[in-house]
Order: structure tokens, then C-alpha cells, then sequence
């Protein structure tokens, strides 16, 4: 068999399984990070600070475990980005922190919060003006504040952060192709979101900061979160899997119990995330919930979802129940302990696989993963047990596998109508500067002379380039 013809039947799989039915055999994704460079004979500082050896190393592991699907590079976070940046908030492996450990997040102290209690209002007005005037020059250790004469390594920053972030993007292409061309894998995800309310807890206000506007200003949370609510519906659309294959990427972080109560998730949080699942779905894009954390109190809420147009990520949630609640309307990943794989004996690991196998995965719609992503503590030798377990017990006698075919997951039989009368974003407020805009062309055209010739030419071209503008700081704020 070529690699090629490989890649298809995996990526069928795959998307068999997403849709929620039977392929032929239970496909494996596992999210492996630092693991990958353990396997490949990298330290984390190397994966961390060079990303054509984290590329190397994921191609590596797809390459020698045959999995279906991996992430291109799990060690998303380029710390020469952050390094070009000035970002604060990370510890860089032989800088901040041992370089033998992964890079780290580093929340600030509530008084140093990086957006003030203060300032919702600005905020709410136009966030993406709020990112570059407030938030950036406080994250970075580079960047000046509005108002104090520029520096020549302010002006370095900007340049060299924003032409690293290009060549890092540009270089997932052919990352993506090397999969496909050397190891037959599909990339598992594509897109970046997360919640509105995770955005304040994790990026802006800081989890004590938030904590305490519920209790004093609990409405002007709420404007914020639907402020953020296009934004981040249009940055997830537009990194989105073109093909509509494999599904967007959404990190949930701080907005279950115990860092929530239900009575907030249900006034704040799921009403501001809602609608862009739901929005998601109607352009004919499956949202992966990669669940962190325990979520079974909100199962309920996850269920008036569409069918099918999630895949349920388990964490530290009891992959059985989770199964029991969700598996008639979506498929699940994971649920496999990261301490079982780190720790645990080889006999362990293939019990409890082969109980998910029975139990979890016998009617399809599952893929089998860890229950997170997995570091440079999880086992090898674990991780064999694993795949091979897979392979000898997840083959289905009669599965719904079919010759691969370009069918893109969303398309269903009778889900492009049923897509078509969910309300998703439609009727909300629109926000004063459009999703994906800096410096509106309305404001523009009033500072130019007449324009001859073609004016949307001109238009289009200054909307292409002030695009970039408008990803740069969105991508800094979800991605990095």
C-alpha cells in the first residue's frame, strides 16, 4: 500500500468515527507534545525554542506508531515568537524555568491583572483597539505604552513579532504535507477558538480577577464576553480546515466546576458560546471540546447541540459516564488517564484500554487518545501498549468504513437543512469595527485624496493588508 492510499483510508477512519459512526477499526490521535520530543531524542527546550525540530520530531512519532491523526506541532507555543514578542506571561525553558521542562504559563498577580477592573468599557467599545492600545504593551516587555515616545525595540518588536508569526504559519503547510506525503497521517485539528468568558479568566482579567467582577460587576462581564463573542467566531471561521474535514480546535479552560458554578456557566458563559458552536456548524464545521477538566455538570447544556456537530474530548471526566450521556449524539476522544500512561504498568494500560475498547468505543464514533496532552512524563513503553491494544482489539467485524471520498464530515444526509435554522450568530448586535478589521476603509478613504481608476481595487488591497493587522494581535491573544 502507498503512503498516499494510507493517508485516505486514515483520514476516512477518522472521519468516520467524528461523524459519530463505525469505521472499520477505532482510529488513534493522540495529542503528544513534549512526548514527542522524549521519543525523538529532543529536550523540551529544543521542541520549545526551534520549530523545525518540534516538526521533526511530531513526523518522527506519526511516522513509527502509525496513528491516523496527530497535530502538526502539539508544542504549539513558539517561544522564539514569544521571545521576538516580549511576552510576559510565559516561562521559556532555559530562560524562565530548568530547560528540561516544557514552557509554562505564568498568570500575573491580581494587581497586575493585564486588563484593570476599570476598563470594560474600553474593552466592550472596539477589543480589538483595546488589545493593541492596552493589553499588548502590558504583556510585552518590549512594547510601549500609547502616549510615551516610541523606542527602536518597540519598533523591533512589532516587526520581528509579526514576521516570525508569519513564517511560523506559513510553515504548518508543508508540515501538514509531510505528514500526509512521508507518514500517511492526517492533521487531527485545524483553527483555534475558545470561549469568550476563558478568554477573560485566562488572557485578560486573570481567574481571581474574574472571580471577583462576578461578584461586583457582573453585567459588564457579560457586554464583555459578547463583545468578544464575533471576534472569536471569526477568527475560528477563518482558520478553519477549508475542506471542512476535521474540526476546529477548542481549548476549554476556566469554565467549569470547580472554577465556575453551574449558576454562572449558565448565565455567563454557555449563553457567549452557544451561538458560535452553533455558528461553527452552520458553515459546516465540527467543534472538537477538548474538555479540560471535568465537565459532567454541564452534559445537559452539551446536548442541545446539534448532533454530530461536536466531538467530546474527555479529561478528567469518567470516560464511561461521559459515554453514557453523550454517545448518541456525539462522538468521543480520549479518557485514557495521562497518569496510567506516565506511571502505570503495561498490563494496566492494556486493561483499561481494552475496557474502553468494549465499553466506549463498540458501537464506533470514538478515537482513542489520552485523557490530555501528553508531556515528557508519559511512557513509551505505554504508549506502545497502547497503539498495539488498538489495533488488535479495535477492529470492528461490520463498520460503515466506505472507499474514501471527498465528503466533507459536516455534509451529512439530512444536516444541511437541519444547519440552516439554527439562529447560531444571526440577529446579534454588530460590533462598531467589523471581525477582522483594525482601521476601517470608512475611516481610511476620508484621509486620501480622490481616488482615480479603480476604488475598490484600492479598497480590496488596504482590506487584505489591514486583515493581517487584525490577526496578528487575535493570534497573540488565543495562540501565544
Amino acid at each position: 500500500m502507498n503512503t498516499e492510499q494510507l493517508y485516505q483510508e486514515r483520514l476516512n477512519r477518522y472521519i468516520t468515527a467524528m461523524r459519530n459512526e463505525k469505521p472499520d477499526m477505532i482510529p488513534l490521535r493522540p495529542f503528544v507534545a513534549e512526548f514527542t520530543a522524549k521519543y525523538a531524542g529532543y529536550t523540551c527546550q529544543e521542541v520549545a525554542h526551534d520549530y523545525n525540530k518540534a516538526f521533526e520530531a511530531a513526523i518522527k512519532t506519526a511516522k513509527d506508531f502509525g496513528w491516523e491523526a496527530v497535530v502538526p506541532n502539539m508544542v504549539y507555543v513558539w517561544t522564539g515568537l514569544a521571545q521576538a514578542v516580549g511576552l510576559r506571561y510565559y516561562g521559556i525553558p532555559g530562560i524562565n524555568i530548568p530547560h528540561t521542562t516544557g514552557f509554562n504559563y505564568i498568570e500575573p498577580p491580581e494587581d497586575q491583572a493585564w486588563m484593570r477592573a476599570d476598563e470594560y468599557d474600553a474593552l466592550i467599545d472596539d477589543p480589538t483597539a483595546f488589545l493593541y492600545n492596552v493589553w499588548l504593551p502590558r504583556v510585552s516587555t518590549e512594547v510601549c505604552k500609547i502616549g510615551q515616545p516610541s523606542t527602536y525595540r518597540n519598533n523591533l518588536s512589532l516587526v520581528k513579532g509579526a514576521m516570525s508569526m508569519l513564517a511560523y504559519f506559513f510553515a504548518f503547510g508543508p508540515q501538514i504535507a509531510r505528514l500526509r506525503t512521508e507518514c500517511g497521517t492526517a492533521s487531527a485539528i485545524a483553527g483555534i477558538f475558545k470561549a469568550p468568558f476563558d478568554i477573560l479568566s485566562d488572557k485578560l482579567r486573570g481567574f481571581v480577577g474574574l472571580t471577583m467582577d462576578m461578584q461586583t460587576q457582573p453585567d459588564k462581564v457579560l457586554k464583555a464576553c459578547e463583545a468578544l463573542m464575533p471576534h472569536l467566531c471569526h477568527v475560528g471561521l477563518t482558520t478553519a480546515d477549508p475542506a471542512k474535514q476535521v474540526p476546529i480546535g477548542f481549548w476549554m479552560h476556566r469554565g467549569c466546576v470547580p472554577f465556575i458554578n453551574p449558576k454562572t456557566f449558565a448565565s455567563h458563559n454557555w449563553p457567549t458560546l452557544k451561538p458560535i458552536i452553533e455558528e461553527f456548524w452552520k458553515n459546516g464545521h465540527q467543534t472538537l471540546f477538548y474538555a479540560e477538566g471535568k465537565w459532567h455538570h454541564h452534559f445537559d447544556a452539551f446536548r442541545e447541540l446539534p448532533d454530530r456537530s461536536i466531538v467530546f474530548h474527555c479529561d478528567q471526566d469518567d470516560i464511561f459516564h461521559a459515554h453514557r450521556k453523550l454517545h448518541d449524539k456525539f462522538a468521543l476522544s480520549g479518557g485514557i488517564p495521562n497518569v496510567l500512561l506516565s506511571y502505570g504498568k503495561p498490563a494496566e494500560v492494556r486493561d483499561f484500554c481494552g475496557r474502553v475498547i468494549d465499553e466506549v468505543a463498540r458501537d464506533g464514533g470514538y478515537i482513542m487518545d489520552a485523557s490530555a496532552i501528553m508531556q515528557d512524563d508519559t511512557s513509551i513503553e505505554n504508549m506502545r501498549v497502547m497503539t498495539q491494544t488498538t489495533r488488535e482489539r479495535g477492529v470492528y467485524s461490520a463498520g460503515s468504513y466506505k472507499t474514501p471520498v471527498a465528503t466533507p464530515p459536516c455534509d451529512l444526509p439530512t444536516s444541511v437543512a437541519d444547519r440552516q435554522t439554527l439562529n447560531g450568530m444571526k440577529g446579534r448586535p454588530q460590533p462598531k469595527v467589523r471581525p477582522g478589521v483594525c482601521f476601517p476603509w470608512e475611516q481610511r478613504v476620508k484621509e486620501l485624496p480622490e481616488i482615480t481608476g479603480s476604488p475598490d481595487l484600492i479598497r480590496k488591497i488596504w482590506e487584505d493588508i489591514d486583515t493581517f493587522g487584525n490577526m496578528y494581535i487575535w493570534q497573540l491573544l488565543l495562540s501565544f
